[in-house]
């Protein structure tokens, strides 16, 4: 890797989704670097995770190099990981994640560590940090990456690997916060904001923790972008559902890529909508993008 680049980074989970008649590359972390690769050029965004060494480990990098994504995957003495995904009659999903994974246990080697220093964006949540051997490689990350670097904690609850001590680290952490509602409603519950509107929630944290930004999207209900300067709020998009696999982390790599092109917080925001109500019309989290969607 070029050491004097810049690089966008998806840090934590990168697993195959096994439906029940096909298996998709898929994970947050790479979901959200093929999203912001498609507007900041491919070969600025890069995957940090861990691989087995198995059979799914090789058919993971044939896969990344098929969407032109830059990656870093150590190989580890464990199997790479797959999370078994059910749609339900809404076209929502739920996922069974296999634990004791390579994704597990990342470690943070030399050229992790060069990343991390190069690093201009990083996004990253609690799923990841679920075991120590990755939680502590996703902190020293995070503390090695320049002053000026965008880190975007999307929140990404999932099961039950979680826990309020990790969350408080990476609000700590973090300089962005991406929630969506029955999240947000979790969190208020754990840090005492049960009685606060989904605003008044958003910006305790925002005031908390000292983030420049809270994302909040709501589903159909539309989304949020909280800032310092106001708040941006947008309608969601009525379109056929295909199913909604990748459709926030869609939201969120398309939003930072905005902002690191110099646009505004509504222009983010509007931009990362569309991208996001696309993907919910498209099978999988990663759709090949048609050119009206980049002008």
């Amino acid at each position: 890797m070029e050491k004097e680049k810049r690089f966008v980074v998806g840090l934590g989970e990168v697993l195959w989704d096994v439906f029940h008649d096909e298996k998709q590359l898929g994970g947050a972390p790479a979901n959200f670097a093929y999203h912001a690769g498609q507007f900041l050029g491919m070969d600025n965004v890069v995957v940090v995770s861990a691989l087995g060494n198995d059979a799914l480990a090789e058919e993971t990098i044939e896969a990344l190099k098929a969407r032109r994504l830059g990656y870093l995957l150590p190989r580890v003495p464990y199997p790479t990981g797959t999370v078994q995904v059910e749609l339900d009659e809404r076209r929502g999903h739920t996922f069974d994640i296999r634990e004791d994974v390579a994704w597990d246990n990342i470690p943070f080697t030399d050229e992790v560590a060069e990343v991390a220093r190069s690093c201009r964006a990083v996004c990253f949540g609690t799923l990841a940090q679920r075991n120590a051997a990755s939680r502590s490689t996703i902190q020293r990350f995070l503390a090695a990456t320049p002053p000026d670097c965008l880190k975007i904690f999307d929140i990404n609850l999932r099961q039950h690997f979680y826990s309020r001590e990790v969350i408080v680290e990476s609000l700590r952490l973090c300089n962005i916060l991406k929630i969506n509602d029955e999240e947000l409603e979790t969190v208020a519950a754990m840090f005492g904001y049960a009685d606060l509107d989904p605003e008044g929630c958003c910006r305790c944290l925002m005031d908390e923790y000292r983030l420049d930004m809270v994302v909040l999207t709501c589903g159909k209900l539309g989304s949020y972008v909280f800032s310092h300067d106001g708040t941006s709020f947008l309608d969601t998009p009525e379109v056929e559902v295909a199913d909604t696999v990748g459709a926030g982390d869609s939201f969120t790599g398309t939003f930072v890529a905005c902002l690191l092109l110099g646009k505004s917080i509504a222009e983010a925001h509007s931009t990362a909508v569309r991208v996001s109500a696309f993907v919910c019309t498209q099978h999988g989290a990663m759709p090949a993008y048609p050119a009206s969607l980049l002008g």
